[in-house]
């Protein structure tokens, strides 16, 4: 019924996250969790970064988990925008072409503390454009404060980015980026989870302006950001219906809200909020038809 355009594994589920001090959920405890709730695949997004994982994990282990599994796993690469030189003139897009190769269909999560406008990630976006593959970032409302590309409320840096690349497909996450489907959100509300009804903001207009912005609705933050608000979030769903995906960001074994997003949409299908051929979208058709499944 689903297919998840965002999720994280460990073959040896790694040392605990230090945040909640739980591990990373192995590839068989995903699949449990996948059968109980009708989810048919994921695609696994590597950890790349120092700012969010205590060990980087390598792009040949997510191809292993995914070739140990067949049909359940996507893979996706990773690469953290100061490898090979820390230098904007770093060759990555040889690195995401070698990997696109090996059979992964996207980069990221993209989670490097650094502005989103940094010459270091710009250069990423560019090696990933020039592959030919898309791209999952998560926002941050400010250097310093825990992982994820830095934007200002507004995201005017995410907008440029748009603009350099026009080709390559954002697919947008976290917190700081859903509190931006209302208006002028504050501090607080980019850290955590707005809620409320939403006067419209950021990522829609965004969304009709740049048809390379993706929503990659999973964890809570997209969860929230739908929920808040269900009469604009059928609007929002609507409009934007081929370029959403359902997602979970199950990290660890146990998610209380592993359920919340899936449950929201198929209530919205029951109740006839939301019409058949979008759910189906939302739910898989966009990720086959994106990723080239």
């Amino acid at each position: 019924m689903f297919i998840d355009i965002h999720v994280h594994t460990r073959r040896h589920k790694g040392f605990p996250r230090l945040a909640d001090q739980q591990t990373y959920a192995s590839p068989q405890e995903l699949v449990a969790a996948y059968d109980r709730i009708g989810i048919e695949r994921g695609v696994i997004l590597p950890g790349a970064s120092p700012e969010c994982c205590t060990q980087p994990q390598s792009n040949e282990e997510v191809l292993e988990i995914a070739a140990n599994h067949p049909g359940r796993f996507i893979p996706f690469c990773n690469i953290d925008p100061r490898a090979l030189s820390n230098s904007p003139y770093a060759p990555l897009e040889r690195m995401l072409c070698y990997y696109r190769d090996l059979g992964c269909k996207g980069i990221g999560e993209v989670t490097a503390n650094l502005r989103i406008i940094d010459p270091l990630v710009q250069n990423l976006f560019r090696g990933a454009e020039i592959a030919g593959i898309p791209l999952t970032f998560h926002l941050s409302p400010y250097v310093g404060y825990a992982y994820g590309l830095v934007d200002e409320a507004g995201l005017p840096g995410l907008e440029e980015s748009l603009k350099r690349f026009p080709k390559l497909k954002f697919f947008g996450h976290s917190q700081a980026f859903w509190a931006e489907m209302g208006a002028r959100p504050t501090l607080s509300e980019r850290m955590n989870y707005p809620k409320g009804p939403v006067q419209e903001g950021r990522v829609p207009q965004l969304m009709r302006q740049y048809p390379n912005l993706y929503g990659d609705l999973s964890a809570h933050s997209g969860a929230n950001a739908l929920i808040r608000d269900r009469d604009y979030a059928v609007r929002f769903l609507t409009e934007f219906q081929d370029r959403l995906f359902f997602g979970t960001d199950i990290c660890q074994p146990t998610m209380p809200t592993l359920r919340t997003l899936a449950d929201f949409l198929l209530d919205l299908r029951q109740q006839s909020d939301l019409a058949e051929e979008v759910f189906q979208k939302i739910a898989r058709e966009n990720a086959i038809r994106v990723l080239g499944l």
